[in-house]
């Protein structure tokens, strides 16, 4: 990775919400399985570790998760962690959704519109008229 992706990826990660904390039991099996779950949903998540009862500095953590879930470690704060892991099926999901289809509220509201619309022109035409007539009355 390199360190422009990595930058992108911190960018990215700033607005994310921790999904999992590591506390005094460390890491278990459970929690690497979650792990490698959400990265293959996300992609990108963030981890919380809490400092005064973990067994283990969150460097430690990183390194063994990520080597755990196949994953890249983005960067690791304070007691946060990132991981990256590229998920190839996710592009095919996103193209396998198909759009909204549009339904029957959506061609009223359009209906509505058109006839709204086609009102006012109506209402304008009339006024030029009236207009019109005026003007020629009084000459």
């Amino acid at each position: 990775m390199t360190s422009k992706e990595r930058a992108a990826l911190r960018a990215q990660a700033n607005s994310l919400e921790p999904l999992f904390q590591i506390g005094k039991g460390g890491m278990s099996d459970a929690l690497v399985e979650q792990t490698a779950d959400a990265l293959r949903k996300r992609e990108l998540i963030k981890l919380k570790v809490l400092l005064e009862s973990a067994p283990e500095s969150p460097r430690e953590f990183a390194d063994k998760l990520a080597e755990a879930t196949e994953s890249d470690v983005v960067q690791v704060v304070g007691g946060s962690i990132v991981l990256y892991k590229e998920n190839p099926d996710k592009d095919k999901e996103e193209k396998k959704k198909k759009p909204a289809k549009k339904g029957k509220p959506l061609s009223r509201v359009k209906a509505k519109r058109a006839l709204a619309a086609k009102r006012e022109a109506e209402e304008k035409k009339k006024k030029r008229d009236f207009y019109a007539k005026k003007r020629t009355v009084k000459k």
